[in-house]
């Protein structure tokens, strides 16, 4: 994992010439957006989403289930994004989103889902394969920003802003990683909890993701400022077991960040292992990938903290394997 999170760069680098590849003959009408994908691969529908939201003028929603929503019709688009291609909720839900007529664009590295897509004639992005899907995520975010931008949901410009995210990661990489290593040491015996505003949720959601996978171990998330009205009261049982982990941004609300600087003053009455990372970058996407690099680093020191292997996920083949008995 210590290879594949240090390929994070080069994946991005490799995902946009793939891109590039990529176009449309025509754009169809839709009113709206579904991203069908769990897990590593689900997790890009959720950040697309949250770093579309401020100028996407059709509602996203992300959907990690193997059922769809009722408003799915022929003027949905219905992005499948599944690494393996075999994702048994992905495939479900896109023979449901065939029945109720949608619109539909795949991503993968083969499976059934590019063979849906290839006989389908479905607009269809294939990444490379053989990597563990959360380790793909490189390869597969760019790809859905491609295709937000083929459908007219977003400009160009987040092409320009990946590389310069890739730039500066490879620039303070050493960096990264050192801080990395600090947190990862400073937190292998505490229970983590990341917060961070509304608009970074899938960032906190990818940190939560790879603490399990990697590091074997749960955490939480919640995000400012719905902690405010139910988690916050919850803190009157806090303990020194917790860690509070926060990652902002400059994009962040104003009255979010002061929420979360009067907030900090009733945790730390109940533990005083709080850390903050702040975003890096000019951009949402820069920043978004800023964070999730960083968090990315952070599980591979702690799995190594703990004695853990950070590739393997035996009770998730275990579970895979079982129910393909039913």
């Amino acid at each position: 994992m210590d290879a594949l999170v240090a390929d994070f760069t080069a994946h991005l680098s490799h995902a946009i010439a793939i891109a590039d590849q990529f176009k449309l003959d025509s754009i169809p009408d839709f009113d709206n957006v579904l991203i069908c994908g769990l897990g590593g691969s689900g997790i890009g529908g959720t950040i697309l989403s949250q770093l579309l939201a401020d100028h996407c003028s059709v509602p996203i929603q992300s959907s990690k289930d193997y059922t769809i929503p009722a408003f799915v019709d022929d003027k949905t688009l219905v992005i499948a994004c599944s690494y393996s291609g075999n994702t048994e909720e992905t495939l479900e839900a896109i023979h449901q989103a065939i029945e109720q007529g949608a619109i539909i664009a795949c991503i993968s590295s083969g499976g059934q889902l590019s063979d849906m897509a290839i006989e389908n004639h479905w607009p269809l992005i294939t990444v490379p394969g053989g990597l563990p899907p959360r380790a793909a995520f490189g390869l597969t975010i760019v790809q859905l920003f491609k295709i937000a931008e083929a459908f007219g949901m977003t400009s160009a410009e987040w092409r320009d802003q990946v590389l310069k995210a890739v730039s500066y990661l490879d620039s303070n990489e050493e960096a990264s990683r050192k801080t990395a290593h600090q947190l990862a040491e400073s937190i292998q015996s505490k229970l983590p909890i990341v917060y961070t505003s509304t608009w970074l949720e899938g960032v906190a959601t990818r940190w939560n993701q790879q603490i399990s996978e990697n590091s074997k171990g749960l955490s939480w998330h919640n995000t400012y400022p719905e902690m405010n009205h139910n988690e916050l009261v919850g803190w009157a049982s806090g303990t020194h077991d917790l860690s509070v982990i926060y990652l902002t941004s400059s994009f962040d609300h104003p009255r979010v960040s002061k929420r979360m600087e009067l907030t900090e003053t009733v945790i730390r009455k109940k533990t005083p292992h709080i850390h903050h990372y702040n975003a890096q970058g000019d951009s949402k996407i820069e920043q978004a990938l800023y964070l999730i690099h960083l968090g990315d680093w952070m599980t591979v020191y702690l799995a190594e903290f703990k004695g853990a292997d950070s590739i393997e996920i035996e009770v998730i083949d275990w579970l895979k394997d079982s129910l393909a008995k039913f």
